[in-house]
């Protein structure tokens, strides 16, 4: 809101959340966290803060809350990862209950209530960049960075019952779901800012300045009451991305294309899960927030390089899709017919559009402290990426890993005719 104003923050997700269903749209078709527990961690210290407002609740602080999240969404998704399927049905309705139960309780106590006008033509320009198109954007930027992870569906398809329905039913839902009740969310919050600048510009506001919105509004009580279904809702989210990035990492180490692949790719004898990937992931997650307590700019860098990163994997099969594949594709159960190709081109525009923008500065004037370096760490990561492929991959890699029978086999341009298992399990782990 700091950027643009009640105006930017609602129009610029409601703009966020149709081209992302658009951009879901073609992956469900296709398809037949480093920074949310930082995020939780600044809730809990706004929560402090709310309480005891003369502690320090410095980012040693929340780095170490953030160290503590990590560590119980490690043995959530360890050693209890049966209970996975349980909590995200209950973070979903958390969630929306959630938000209901704010945006009625917030909007009956809050007085006097902020005007129509300012929730939905107020333009506030906060970014220190003379152009109000361009300040626009960076709310798109916010919005976008919160609408994304969805794909998170399709990482675990296989160990999904009827994946082709149930697989592209989880992007859409996701998708659906968050933009529509974000989007109500975001009205009820615009409503109970009663002092725009005190309770958003001001450097003395409650971080995240929310808090600072329902304290004021709402009192310290109902103030506790709602950060619970915050939180929780932000502790269910961490959880289901640890689950969905520790799938990942396992599949890209049975192709062998990940550092100790050896190791990573092992599934737990007891529990018949990727032990080791999950806490892989706990791990780096655990350094990348270090930077946020050094340089809170290469932190950021960091996070839209991980943004930058999963727009380009829903681009990739996007844009095969409606060009080298588009007469060779097979639809599955949910496809999107004759539109395909037209929703697949306004999908890819739309996620070449976001990744600029993820490279584009944030803050004016621009100086070495505010600058945003993600196209470095981006580029740096394509290059090596890229060599390692080109000097050694190409050798050995020829297709991707699938479990078949309980036989690790090797699948060749032809999906239809599952080939003789190529490649045993020792010599993909070696490579």
């Amino acid at each position: 809101m700091n950027d643009a104003g009640s105006l930017g923050v609602i129009w610029g997700w409601f703009i966020t959340g149709t081209f992302t269903m658009i951009v879901a749209m073609s992956l469900a078709e296709i398809f037949g966290i480093t920074s949310v527990d930082l995020g939780l961690s600044q809730f809990i210290a706004g929560v402090i803060n709310v309480w005891q407002p003369e502690v320090d609740t410095s980012v040693y602080m929340q780095y170490g809350i953030f160290v503590g999240i990590l560590l119980i969404h490690g043995v959530i998704n360890s050693i209890a990862v049966s209970w996975n399927g349980w909590m995200n049905q209950f973070a979903f309705y958390v969630n929306m209950l959630g938000i209901l139960f704010i945006v009625v309780v917030g909007l009956s106590i809050t007085r006097p209530l902020a005007t129509g006008s300012f929730v939905f033509s107020e333009f506030y320009n906060g970014s220190g960049f003379s152009s109000d198109g361009y300040a626009f954007l960076l709310v798109i930027l916010q919005s976008q960075y919160t609408l994304s992870g969805y794909d998170s569906a399709a990482h675990m398809s296989e160990e999904t019952k009827n994946s082709q329905h149930g697989s592209p039913f989880g992007i859409l839902t996701a998708v659906a779901a968050n933009a529509t009740s974000g989007f109500i969310f975001l009205i009820g919050i615009s409503f109970m800012t009663k002092d725009f600048m005190a309770q958003i510009v001001s450097e003395d506001a409650i971080q995240p300045q929310m808090v600072q919105i329902f304290v004021d509004g709402v009192g310290q009580a109902w103030t506790m009451v709602f950060l619970i279904f915050v939180m929780l809702s932000i502790f269910f989210c961490g959880s289901s991305l640890t689950l969905g990035s520790s799938r990942m990492v396992y599949a890209f180490a049975r192709d062998g294309a990940m550092p100790l692949s050896k190791h990573l790719h092992k599934l737990d004898a007891r529990t018949n899960n990727p032990v080791n990937s999950v806490w892989f992931n706990i791990v780096v997650a655990g350094v990348v927030g270090v930077l946020y307590m050094i340089n809170s700019t290469a932190y950021e860098s960091i996070v839209s390089v991980n943004t930058i990163g999963s727009q380009l994997s829903y681009l990739v099969p996007i844009v095969l899709r409606i060009t080298v594949a588009r007469k060779s594709f097979s639809p599955g159960p949910w496809n999107l017919g004759r539109f395909s190709t037209i929703v697949g081109v306004l999908s890819s525009c739309w996620l070449l559009f976001t990744c600029c923008l993820f490279i584009c500065p944030t803050e004016a004037p621009i100086t070495a402290d505010n600058m945003n370096y993600a196209i470095a760490p981006f580029a740096f990561i394509m290059l090596l990426s890229g060599g390692y492929f080109a000097i050694w991959g190409r050798k050995w890699f020829t297709g991707p890993v699938r479990v078949v029978n309980g036989k690790e086999v090797v699948l060749g341009d032809d999906d239809d005719s599952i080939p003789s298992v190529t490649k045993e399990k020792e010599e993909i782990s070696s490579s």
